[in-house]
């Protein structure tokens, strides 16, 4: 099944949901004119979709394999972002909505309903759980995420499972018909099984099956470095160039991160390889392991895959270490003389990473190649679309890979709508976090 397809079906499946819920709360409204009926209504509703919308979030990010390779890390990722804020916004509304209903309802102030709703069946626990969410959602806005360092956002994100947890009893305490309470109980059990399934159980069974250790730490240029990883049956990994896993390394200082690295050349045999860019805090310290140190990596993720691929012609984008997943797909993807173009964009030519490897890819398969180089900030933007439309003839007529540094990727893409290359035809994945 292709990206746009799986993608469908999943947007369609969550938006389908959240009409089921809004029809189950139509079908107990009661129609009143009354002040404080009109607010229990809207708090009802929102709650529902509140409800709703935590289990959305945590599917999107329970790494099922169908949805992750469907759909692709990144979009879930952005998904997961926006529907973040709308659930917040839904929680506020749902509390603002019963603070309201309450207070005209008893005829009361504020801060007497406010003392009132505290005390009816597990509202206390719901209201801490939707501080946490709010934790969750501060951290996650881009001016707090720069400022607090990845194993601490990560830590606080965490928060959202004791919130989904302690939200749950308020949510089977509500106004709702028997049946409803438990099709909404075995909802919550169903994603928290695949939560631990796949979050818990997959990762650990996949560590015992293929025991990966570090086999060799190799300086590729500046502040880059590839890491051979051998193990045991990682054929029944399945892992394609254009993929990433998450790599937790048992050493000092590494253990409690799972990084997002993609695979910088195909599977071969016994050994994996990863390429990173190794300038700044765990990142730096990957140049530091030691051959033998054990290895867990969950995956394989994402969709930046050949199955993606529409045409005969590829074109594939690279900006900075996003080199790594296109250098598996420029020497893996199917195709006669000409038929794959890589394009790699750098600051300069020393920041070039694995060059002699591709210009020997390029050699064997008769592909393009090309260096784009210069500061990002140049007058001349060499991935502007009249520049991409003279470097790569017939370019709307190619699929087109793309991975790089989220401010290029988002440029590129539009740069390539503007060059007539249609919106499905471009795959691209951000392995950033």
């Amino acid at each position: 099944m292709r990206e746009r397809d799986m993608a469908v079906r999943v947007k369609g499946g969550m938006l389908g949901g959240a009409g089921a819920v809004a029809l189950l709360w139509a079908a107990q409204v009661r129609p009143s004119a009354r002040l404080d009926a009109l607010f229990a209504t809207a708090a009802h509703l929102s709650g529902l979709l509140a409800g709703y919308g935590v289990l959305v979030l945590l599917f999107l990010m329970a790494r099922v394999p169908a949805v992750e390779h469907g759909v692709g890390a990144a979009r879930l990722a952005r998904w997961h972002a926006l529907g973040g804020r709308h659930v917040l916004l839904l929680c506020f509304g749902h509390a603002a909505f019963a603070l309201c209903g309450y207070a005209v309802h008893g005829g009361i102030d504020v801060l007497s309903a406010v003392r009132g709703l505290l005390g009816y069946p597990a509202l206390a626990a719901a209201a801490a759980g939707t501080v946490l969410l709010a934790a969750v959602g501060i951290s996650s806005a881009r001016s707090v995420r720069r400022r607090v360092s990845h194993e601490t956002w990560r830590g606080i994100h965490l928060l959202v499972y004791l919130a989904a947890a302690l939200a749950f009893g308020h949510q089977l305490a509500g106004p709702d018909l028997g049946p409803v309470v438990w099709f909404w109980a075995l909802a919550h059990a169903v994603v928290a099984v695949l939560l631990v399934w796949y979050r818990a159980v997959v990762p650990v069974r996949q560590a015992l099956r293929h025991a990966l250790r570090v086999a060799e730490v190799r300086v590729e240029g500046p502040g880059v470095v590839s890491v051979l990883v051998y193990g045991e049956h990682l054929a029944e990994l399945r892992a394609e160039p254009g993929q990433f896993l998450r790599w937790r390394f048992l050493q000092r200082r590494l253990w409690h991160t799972a990084l997002p690295f993609s695979l910088s050349a195909p599977v071969r045999g016994n050994t994996l390889r990863i390429t990173v860019k190794a300038l700044g805090g765990h990142s730096r310290r990957i140049r530091r392991l030691r051959p033998g140190t054990r290895v867990l990596a969950t995956g394989p993720f994402g969709a930046l895959t050949a199955a993606r691929r529409t045409r005969t012609k590829v074109l594939l984008i690279a900006g900075g270490v996003g080199i790594t997943p296109m250098r598996a797909l420029f020497e893996t993807l199917p195709g006669g003389p000409g038929d794959i173009t890589l394009l790699y964009r750098a600051g300069a030519e020393e920041q070039l990473v694995l060059r002699s490897e591709l210009e020997a890819i390029a050699a064997e398969r008769q592909a393009g190649l090309r260096y784009l180089l210069g500061p990002s900030g140049a007058a001349f933007d060499p991935l502007a679309p009249q520049a991409l439309a003279a470097l790569v003839p017939g370019l709307a007529e190619h699929d087109v890979f793309l991975c790089g540094p989220p401010g290029m990727a988002d440029a590129t893409m539009a740069a390539l709508v503007r060059a007539g290359v249609p919106v499905g035809r471009i795959h691209a994945e951000c392995f950033g976090f």
